[in-house]
Order: C-alpha cells, then sequence, then structure tokens
C-alpha cells in the first residue's frame, strides 16, 4: 500500500485501491474524509481556516487551506473520478483546542464552518470525531473506504467502514 500525504491546506482523491490516504496532527484544523464505495473513490482534505475572505488572494492559489473553498472543491474533485453526492459515506475529525488560552477559538470556528456547509448542500456525516483538545492522525484505504483514526496519545480505532471495531495496540506514533 503506498501512501498519499494530505499536508496542512491539501487535498487528495483517488480511485487506485493501492493508495492509503494520510493527514497527520489535526489539531485545530479538520480532515474530511469522503469515500464513494460504488466507485470506489476516496477523498481527504486537511484545512486550516474556516473562511476565504480572510485572504481571497491565498484560497485562488490554494483552496484547500479553507473550509468554504476546500471542502466543495474534494467533493468536485471525487465526482470528477465518478462518484456521486448520494452514495458518498463521510468521516470529520479535528476541530480541537490544543492550546489551552486558543483566544480565536479556530477549531471552534472550523467545526462551524463544516456543519454550515455540510447542511447547505445536504450532507450528512457517518460520523464525527471533533473538539476535544488532543490532535488526531486519519487514514482511509481507498480500497475499502474504511477510516482510521489516532488521538495523540491514546490507541488507534476504526473510525468508519462496515465493521467498527477498535484497533490493535500496534497501530502507534504516525500510524492512524
Amino acid at each position: 500500500m503506498s501512501d498519499l500525504i494530505v499536508r496542512i491546506g491539501d487535498c487528495q482523491v483517488s480511485k487506485d485501491p493501492s493508495h492509503r490516504l494520510i493527514t497527520y496532527a489535526l489539531g485545530s484544523c479538520v480532515g474530511v474524509a469522503i469515500y464513494d464505495p460504488v466507485a470506489h473513490v476516496g477523498g481527504l482534505l486537511h484545512y486550516l481556516l474556516p473562511d476565504s475572505k480572510i485572504d481571497p488572494e491565498k484560497a485562488a492559489t490554494n483552496p484547500y487551506m479553507y473550509a468554504d473553498t476546500g471542502i466543495p472543491a474534494l467533493f468536485h474533485r471525487a465526482y470528477a473520478m465518478g462518484a456521486e453526492k448520494r452514495r458518498l459515506r463521510v468521516f470529520v475529525a479535528g476541530g480541537a483546542q490544543v492550546l489551552a488560552s486558543e483566544l480565536f477559538q479556530v477549531g471552534k470556528r472550523n467545526q462551524l464552518a463544516l456543519k454550515k456547509i455540510m447542511w447547505r448542500a445536504g450532507v450528512l456525516t457517518e460520523r464525527e470525531e471533533l473538539g476535544g483538545e488532543h490532535s488526531r492522525t486519519i487514514h482511509m484505504a481507498v480500497d475499502t473506504g474504511n477510516v482510521f483514526m489516532k488521538v495523540a496519545g491514546g490507541a488507534a480505532e476504526q473510525a468508519s467502514g462496515p465493521h467498527y471495531q477498535p484497533m490493535q495496540q500496534r497501530e502507534r506514533a504516525h500510524s492512524a
């Protein structure tokens, strides 16, 4: 299995069953994983901020940095590969408050932006792991659409898929 790393302000979409989409350290950022089980298309977005209006020029060059431009771009890339909105399974994680004195509450603002965008688009999430105080790492196996998550300092677990069960302790460190 080959890893496609999704960095901060980045997105990857694939139909290749040998790919694993992975993003690390979702603190106040949010990761959005989508999967169409019929078209076998998986996508993963790691957005940093809720609203592109704070820097429209930057959003034009990198829409994945922002919820309001990145989430639609993720979905459109998946549609271009044959995914259909009505079949998508959606998993989201992140939006934590990792610093005790986070003045701007970016994690909460990212969560709110996500919920507004999904609601307006008529998209329901299968599972949400939002908030808290710890960062998360997630990965998706494109062959099955299963999403695995690791919370900083905790054990990894299967976060979504046909058989939700805790994973073995061997999945540690930067594995999700």
